[in-house]
């Protein structure tokens, strides 16, 4: 395929970074000029180190508000007719749902989309669930292709979207940066002040209660003493679900940028979420080889075998949560061996370079006028 001018398009520079890093360097790696298009914010200097020149919209939010929304749009309609792509990537639900439709009208040869997780929980009332559906089966009629990280919501999309253009391609961690180190381990423990012998039990993602926060909070509490909780990330002032109080049994580390370490310093790995596409942090604790409390949806099935690769409990449940860390904190061989087969697992199915040549593969099939690769990954 002829050298490309393409651009990701994601809300904010922390998903150019952390979610969509290597998908861009291998990208860059290919011969292509690749664009990041975002709010600015601290990730830039890091996208660009990877040979990407970033583009900046500062209308760009997080949340959803027709005044800066429309601003936005109209700094995308002025920024894509500056950069005469050959192909506009849209990632996130808002930037995805404008973006696509931006990209379309300014004739932008190939719009491809990827669905990193409908916007909505299995709880939500069915006006919400119907509403998010159709608006993006409606969005999903001005791209060329739809890319799915989990197989649910391709599903959900597929009286609207034909399997003509859409597939299932998962999702991956870059697995030559996670992985276990346990000198790292034993440095970041030391500086928690975690002894050896005792059981450190974390959580990684923004402080907002879809992330199961209060979750977390009640099994730190019921089991004070028993182990040491940490989270990290950073409090999402922009979401209404904003979780900043501190006064829990939960050591609050903030954003780091040793996450490799930090994975390889736990023993247990929690994510009780109530809402993921594909869960990238548990795929990374997995990688670095942590024992995992998942929830039980979409997004986090798809990390593993209930029992064999990971512990699943239900949403929204948090003395289920509690019970299952109690399991792991009082049976280390249970501990070492949800540990050993995740780390195999990811080992086997989350390499984000595969994920990366989807993409890559995807663009040359719309370029090239075929059909794109089928949810098997069968060229049709």
């Amino acid at each position: 395929m002829r050298s490309l001018r393409l651009a990701h398009l994601t809300t904010v520079d922390m998903s150019l970074e952390l979610l969509l890093g290597t998908e861009l360097s291998v990208d860059v790696a290919a011969g292509h000029t690749v664009f990041g298009i975002s709010a600015p914010g601290p990730y830039v200097e890091q996208v660009e180190a990877r040979g990407v020149t970033h583009v900046p919209l500062p209308a760009l939010t997080r949340s959803w508000g027709p005044r800066h929304d429309m601003a936005a749009a109209r700094q995308l309609a002025r920024v894509l007719r500056h950069l005469d792509l050959d192909v506009l990537h849209t990632h996130n639900p808002k930037t995805g749902v404008f973006g696509r439709a931006v990209g379309r009208m300014l004739n932008v040869p190939v719009v491809v989309n990827t669905c990193h997780g409908l916007w909505m929980k299995p709880e939500d009332h069915w006006w919400k669930k119907s509403a998010v559906v159709a608006i993006e089966a409606l969005a999903a009629q001005w791209s060329h292709v739809e890319l799915y990280q989990n197989d649910a919501d391709r599903r959900a999309l597929r009286h609207a979207v034909p399997t003509r253009r859409s597939r299932t391609v998962g999702n991956g961690v870059d697995l030559t940066r996670f992985t276990r180190d346990d000198a790292a381990r034993a440095r970041l423990r030391a500086e928690l002040g975690v002894g050896p012998d005792e059981v450190l039990v974390g959580g990684v993602g923004r402080r907002v209660a879809e992330k199961g926060i209060h979750e977390f909070v009640h099994a730190a509490r019921a089991l004070s003493g028993r182990a040491t909780f940490v989270w990290i990330g950073a409090t999402d002032h922009d979401k209404p679900d904003v979780c900043a109080d501190n006064s829990s049994g939960v050591r609050w580390l903030g954003l780091r940028s040793d996450m490799p370490a930090v994975y390889s310093a736990l023993d247990v790995f929690t994510l009780p979420s109530h809402r993921e596409g594909f869960s990238r942090s548990a795929m990374e604790a997995a990688a670095c080889g942590c024992a995992l409390v998942l929830s039980d949806i979409r997004g986090c099935r798809e990390i593993g075998t209930h029992d064999e690769h990971v512990l699943l409990v239900p949403p929204r449940h948090p003395s289920a949560l509690t019970a299952a860390v109690t399991r792991l904190l009082t049976d280390p061989a249970l501990r070492e061996r949800l540990a050993k087969s995740a780390q195999q697992r990811a080992l086997d199915a989350f390499d984000q370079q595969a994920i990366a040549r989807a993409s890559l593969d995807t663009y040359a099939d719309v370029i090239h006028g075929r059909r794109v690769a089928t949810a098997t990954g069968a060229i049709t």
